[in-house]
C-alpha cells in the first residue's frame, strides 16, 4: 500500500509557532483520505492528480479557521483493499471524509462502511449510478458522472447520427455492467439495437484483439468500449490495427473518455471520437483559472474530470464543515452530508449546482468531439464541443432510481 501524508492548515501559516496539545490539535482538525489509483489502469485520469486537487482546494479554504489534514494511499482498485484501508483510516487514524476511490466495485464497498461508521465520502471516479440509486447512503455525494448521464448524452447522440446497431466490449465488473445496462436501455429507446456484448476479465486483461474481432464480425455499426483508463487506450490502438474505426466501416465508440487517454492516443488515433464530461480545461473563462492554479501550484497540466471532482467537492465540504462547525462535522457524516446539501454549490470546476436527496450532484454536461491534429491550436487542445445538456436534464430523475432517501 503506497500511502502518502500532507498536513495543511486553514487559517494561517502562525499555527506552527501556537503550543497545543494533541487533543486539541484532533478536535480542530478535519482529516481527509485520498483513496485512488497510484499504480493501476486508472492512475493517469485520478491517481496523484486527484491528491494534488485535493490539496488545492485545502489551500483555497485558508481563511476558514480550522486545520486540514490530508492523507492518500493506493488502492489498487480491489474492493478487499479499499475496504481495509477505509476501515483502518475511520477506525485508527480519525479520517474524517474519503475522496475518490476509483472502480465502482471499490466505491460500493466504501460507501457502505461509510454509511455504517457514519462518515463522509465524496465520489468522483467511480461511474456506477448504484451510489445514488438502489445503494444511495446519506453519507455520500457522487460529483463527477455515472453511466445514465455517459448514456444519455453519448449514445443518444451516436443513435441519432445513425449508429443504430451496437456491440459491447464490456469490463466484466461494477462500472461496465452499469455502463451496457444504461446504454442498452438508451439505445432502444432511441431506435437502436444491441447485436451482442462480449465482457472481459478486469483488471487483467491486456489484449483485446478476440473482443473486437467478435465485436467485427457481429457487423454492427457502433462498437462500444464500456471501460476507461490505460485499458482504453489500448484496445483503441489495437482496434485501429483491424482497421475498425475508420471512415466508412464499423465505428469505436468510447462511452466514457479521459482527457488523458486523448493524450496517451494521440490525434492521430483519438480525432474524431465523440465523448461526454462534466469538466474541460478550456471549456471557460473559470475552468481556465483553475486549471492555471492547478498548474503554477502543482505542475497538473490539464486536469481531467474526476480531478476536477475531487477539487470541487473538497472545496465544497470544507465551506460545509465552517458553516456548522468542526465538532459537529466530525460527529455525524450524515448531519455534514445534510448541511452540504442545503448549501447550493458553484467553484471554478462546474459552476453553480447543487446535491440533490438521492446525493446526486448535478451540474451541466457536455459532449465533445476530439479535434484532428489540424485544429489543435497547441498542447491539451484537444476537443471541441458540440452539445450542452443543461443540469436539470443531465442526470437520471431522481425518482426513477430507486434511492430510499427520495421515500422519505
Amino acid at each position: 500500500m503506497l500511502l502518502e501524508r500532507r498536513a495543511l492548515m486553514l487559517g494561517g501559516a502562525a499555527w506552527a509557532s501556537l503550543p497545543r496539545m494533541a487533543g486539541a490539535q484532533s478536535a480542530n482538525t478535519i482529516k481527509l483520505g485520498v483513496l485512488t489509483d497510484l499504480s493501476g489502469a486508472f492512475a493517469d485520469l485520478a491517481g496523484q492528480g486527484c491528491i494534488l486537487a485535493t490539496r488545492q482546494a485545502v489551500q483555497e479554504a485558508a481563511s476558514l479557521g480550522f486545520r486540514v489534514e490530508v492523507v492518500s494511499a493506493d488502492h489498487q482498485n480491489r474492493p478487499d483493499i479499499a475496504a481495509n484501508i477505509a476501515r483502518q483510516w475511520i477506525d485508527r487514524e480519525g479520517v474524517d471524509a474519503i475522496i475518490d476511490v476509483p472502480a465502482s466495485s471499490a466505491a460500493l464497498a466504501v460507501a457502505g462502511i461509510v454509511k455504517e461508521k457514519n462518515k463522509i465520502y465524496l465520489a468522483s471516479a467511480p461511474g456506477t449510478a448504484e451510489l445514488h440509486g438502489s445503494q444511495c447512503n446519506a453519507n455520500t455525494v457522487q460529483w463527477t458522472y455515472d453511466t445514465w448521464m455517459l448514456a444519455n448524452s453519448t449514445g443518444g447522440a451516436l443513435v441519432r447520427d445513425g449508429g443504430d446497431s451496437w456491440f459491447f466490449v464490456t469490463a466484466d465488473y461494477a462500472f461496465g455492467h452499469s455502463m451496457e445496462a444504461e446504454a442498452t436501455r438508451f439505445i432502444q429507446a432511441a431506435g437502436g439495437r444491441v447485436l451482442g456484448s462480449a465482457r472481459y476479465p478486469f483488471p487483467a486483461t491486456t489484449d483485446f484483439s478476440a473482443f473486437l474481432l467478435r465485436a467485427q464480425a457481429s457487423r454492427a455499426k457502433i462498437i462500444e468500449l464500456n471501460f476507461g483508463g490505460v485499458d482504453l487506450v489500448t484496445a483503441v490502438k489495437q482496434a485501429a490495427e483491424f482497421g475498425l474505426g475508420r471512415r466508412g466501416t464499423t465505428r469505436v465508440a468510447a462511452m466514457i473518455l479521459f482527457i488523458t487517454e486523448v493524450h496517451a492516443l494521440g490525434l492521430a488515433a483519438a480525432q474524431g471520437l465523440v465523448c461526454s464530461e462534466s469538466f474541460y480545461w478550456d471549456l471557460n473563462d473559470r475552468t481556465r483559472a483553475l486549471t492555471t492554479r492547478l498548474r503554477q501550484n502543482f505542475g497538473l497540466s490539464a486536469p481531467t474530470m474526476v480531478h476536477a471532482g475531487c477539487y470541487a467537492a473538497t472545496r465544497h465540504y470544507l465551506r460545509a464543515v465552517a458553516d456548522m462547525g468542526v465538532a459537529a462535522a466530525k460527529a455525524s457524516g450524515a448531519d455534514a452530508m445534510a448541511r452540504m446539501k442545503a448549501m447550493p454549490t458553484d467553484d471554478d470546476a462546474f459552476g453553480p449546482g447543487r446535491i440533490r436527496t438521492d446525493g446526486r450532484k448535478i451540474h451541466p454536461v457536455y459532449l465533445f468531439q476530439v479535434k484532428t491534429p489540424e485544429e489543435s491550436r497547441g498542447p491539451w487542445d484537444y476537443y471541441k464541443l458540440l452539445q450542452t445538456t443543461p443540469a436539470e436534464q443531465a442526470f437520471r430523475p431522481e425518482t426513477e432510481g430507486g434511492c430510499p432517501l427520495t421515500r422519505a
